[in-house]
């Protein structure tokens, strides 16, 4: 293959198609990106990890269409560091990959493209298409209560599934870690009726947030009860799903809470980030005090000393003392947008339901603490 791109574009889909590839392979194919060039002026880039695959279609003046396999972050690295606006010549022949970009000149060995993996979709039966902008606020509003735990590797990723509520029917998006539930409900996509339920692999939602960034308009997406497929124009994302069964989430969300408090979330997220300072690294506990009208904040730490703020609320109820995790409390916070949260409490044991108001899309969950 023989083929001249211009860096720029080499670069960016370079930068897409490394962040699949792990760092550390014991198949050295794994590491390589395999790249196409065609007769129609494209140069395609894939990479996979086997769970997760990526295939991008840049522009390019193909010379000699053909295809070969080269390391991923070599090539990207040394496509950062050219000079900018260079026209990068890339050909392979013979087991080697020739780059020059004006005085610059590396050579590079490759592995046959023959070996390298492909994602096999199958039938993938349900088809729809979402704004980039939904699925956006679907990711940035739940990712964050994605459980790292490996043991429970089903709570890994977000639950996507279709419910029928009232006269609408949704499509609701959640993850949990056990100690907090972040929930997304939107208006059901034409298409997605009879969709199995899925979880989506944390690693497939980072990389979808990062390509989303760069797509106006619609987003395709193809899935069976074992695969996903995001079809974002120039670039299409494959991914297994988890294999395992989502909790039942609405377990947990609380319909009885009847201490509400209103307040504006960022006074409330400053007080929390201020006196958590001297919490310590293992709790990072912070107790919340609810009075008339007010809320005290304050931690108290062995090591560190106290440190104690008050926050004005709107709240009537029975006074009383609950305890949560600052960091929890600070993810979820940070999620609002409006200049009002409500926060319903029951006691000091009980799950606490966070969102704008019943309104909003996001609803959040967040287990108390010992304090």
């Amino acid at each position: 293959m023989k083929a001249t791109i211009e860096r720029a574009t080499l670069l960016k889909g370079l930068s897409h198609v490394q962040s699949v590839v792990e760092r550390r392979n014991t198949i050295p194919i794994l590491s390589n990106v395999l790249i196409e060039a065609t007769a129609e002026g494209a140069l395609k880039l894939m990479a996979t990890d086997l769970d997760l695959q990526i295939n991008e279609s840049v522009p390019a003046a193909v010379d000699q269409p053909g295809a070969t396999t080269v390391s991923a972050h070599t090539l990207f690295d040394i496509a950062r560091k050219l000079p900018e606006g260079a026209q990068v010549s890339l050909s392979a022949a013979e087991g080697r990959m020739t780059i020059v970009a004006g005085r610059a000149r590396f050579s590079l060995g490759t592995l046959p493209r023959d070996d390298f993996p492909v994602i096999a979709e199958g039938e993938l039966p349900t088809q729809f298409e979402m704004p980039a902008e939904a699925l956006k606020q679907i990711i940035d509003k739940t990712r964050f209560a994605i459980s790292t735990e490996e043991t429970r590797y089903y709570l890994n990723g977000i639950f996507l599934h279709v419910a029928d509520e009232g006269a609408q029917p949704v499509l609701k998006a959640a993850a949990t870690d056990g100690h907090r539930l972040a929930r997304v409900t939107m208006p059901r996509p034409d298409g997605a009726e009879g969709m199995p339920d899925v979880i989506v692999p944390r690693k497939c939602v980072a990389e979808l947030r990062k390509l989303l960034d760069e797509v106006d308009g619609s987003v395709g997406v193809s899935l069976s009860a074992t695969k996903i497929r995001f079809d974002l124009g120039q670039a299409i994302l494959t991914s297994k799903l988890i294999d395992g069964t989502f909790p039942d989430y609405s377990r947990v969300i609380p319909t009885g809470n009847d201490k509400i408090l209103k307040i504006d979330p960022k006074s409330f997220m400053e007080g929390v980030d201020r006196v958590s300072t001297i919490a310590t690294e293992k709790t990072r506990a912070v107790k919340v005090g609810l009075d008339r009208d007010k809320v005290t904040l304050s931690v108290t730490s062995p090591e560190n000393g106290t440190a104690a703020e008050e926050v004005p609320g709107e709240y009537v109820s029975a006074p009383f003392e609950i305890g949560f995790n600052s960091r929890y409390l600070l993810d979820i916070l940070g999620q609002i947008d409006g200049d009002m949260v409500e926060v319903h409490l029951a006691d000091a044991a009980a799950p606490t339901l966070i969102r704008e108001n019943d309104k909003a899309p996001a609803l959040y969950v967040l287990m108390p603490m010992r304090v």
